[in-house]
């Protein structure tokens, strides 16, 4: 089943996933976008990042900067288009928030963060209807097998939230070396 409104832009670190997901925003919304941005400025090297994604979008787009609760975020405003940038990050926020001894950890315990992580995912599907939606996100599950054990809980639960927001959208871009390939609608 998939949502009118979803389109998922997905692709390696640095394969212009968010320069592509804001030129059909741009295309779609003109200035009616909202732009949720999930990193946190926890660092120099964020900052600057977040910075220079400020300066690439237009000004008449509204930001919010928030990881959780997105679907509270996108009813509140009544935009035409949404762009999320990005799931991967707003997953390792949550997956940050839980206060646990990872390498320790039951799967009990992974499979009920991952349960809270699908319910923040599902909200942001179900609000979709009547508002376009652009998520973007990191494909992670094409490189090595992470060593430590909280790398391989990241890669699995985003491997699956990829999974999960791709059968639901209606268009699908596998972003490779800047090169958008449409490979869903």
């Amino acid at each position: 089943m998939w949502w009118d409104g979803v389109i998922l832009v997905t692709g390696g670190a640095r394969s212009g996933k968010s320069e592509f997901a804001e030129k059909l925003a741009y295309e779609r919304g003109k200035d009616d976008v909202l732009y949720i941005a999930t990193s946190l400025p926890i660092d120099e090297e964020m900052k600057e990042r977040i910075k220079r994604h400020r300066e690439r979008r237009p000004s008449s787009w509204e930001t919010v900067e928030a990881y959780k609760g997105l679907d509270k975020e996108i009813l509140k405003r009544e935009k035409k288009v949404v762009l999320i940038d990005c799931l991967t990050v707003m997953i390792s926020n949550l997956l940050m928030e839980v206060d646990l001894t990872w390498e320790n950890s039951t799967l009990e315990q992974i499979d009920e963060i991952e349960d809270r992580i699908s319910q923040e995912v599902d909200k942001i599907l179900i609000v979709s209807s009547g508002v376009e939606i652009i998520i973007v996100t990191n494909e992670v599950g094409m490189g090595l097998v992470p060593e430590y054990k909280l790398g391989r809980i990241f890669r699995d639960i985003a491997g699956r939230m990829n999974k999960k927001v791709a059968e639901a959208s209606k268009e699908v871009y596998l972003m490779i070396s800047g090169i958008p390939v449409k490979i869903k609608g």
